[in-house]
């Protein structure tokens, strides 16, 4: 009834007037479909890109940092106890991880392990002023020889290496 009655003031002839409801009607419903398709697609790339990346909470936890940095001086509470608390490693062990690379080579002026001509005086030395001088560094040598090796493990290695050098 309604539709007659606009129909009735536009002044158009009816078939022309349902005509252009209809046209109106179909461009409405291509607009719904097309936002449907839209929105569906965004959906798709978004599914996509989450799978491939993973959810927001994996993201954060792949950012999170892997450790902390703790100096001497710190307060760094449980998590340096529990780095320090490892197991001790012998003298031979700390040599090769640590002091090698410049002891066997001769780098920045070391004296090379085994050539006793090279440790002269140092042999004189006692153990407790060459594990001081490793401990403080010496020269070249940063201290600790730049590891975090405990006192005990750079006293087991200078031995190592001074009973290698005799």
């Amino acid at each position: 009834m309604l539709g007659k009655g606009l129909q009735a003031l536009s002044g158009w002839p009816e078939t022309d007037y349902l005509e252009v409801v209809r046209v109106k009607q179909r461009i409405q419903v291509t607009r719904i479909l097309t936002a449907a398709a839209v929105l569906g697609l965004g959906l798709m790339v978004a599914m996509q890109a989450q799978a491939r990346f993973g959810t927001p909470e994996e993201i954060a936890e792949r950012l999170k940092p892997s450790g902390e940095l703790c100096l001497e001086g710190m307060e760094c509470g449980a998590a340096a106890a529990e780095v320090a608390a490892g197991p001790a490693m012998s003298g031979e062990e700390v040599y090769a991880s640590v002091c090698a690379a410049c002891h066997d080579t001769g780098a920045a002026g070391a004296p090379r392990k085994g050539d006793t001509a090279a440790w002269g005086d140092r042999l004189n030395k006692s153990l407790d002023d060459l594990t001081a001088s490793t401990i403080n560094g010496l020269g070249a040598m940063p201290p600790r020889g730049g590891s975090n090796y405990s006192d005990e493990e750079i006293r087991d290695a200078v031995e190592f290496l001074v009973d290698a050098s005799r």
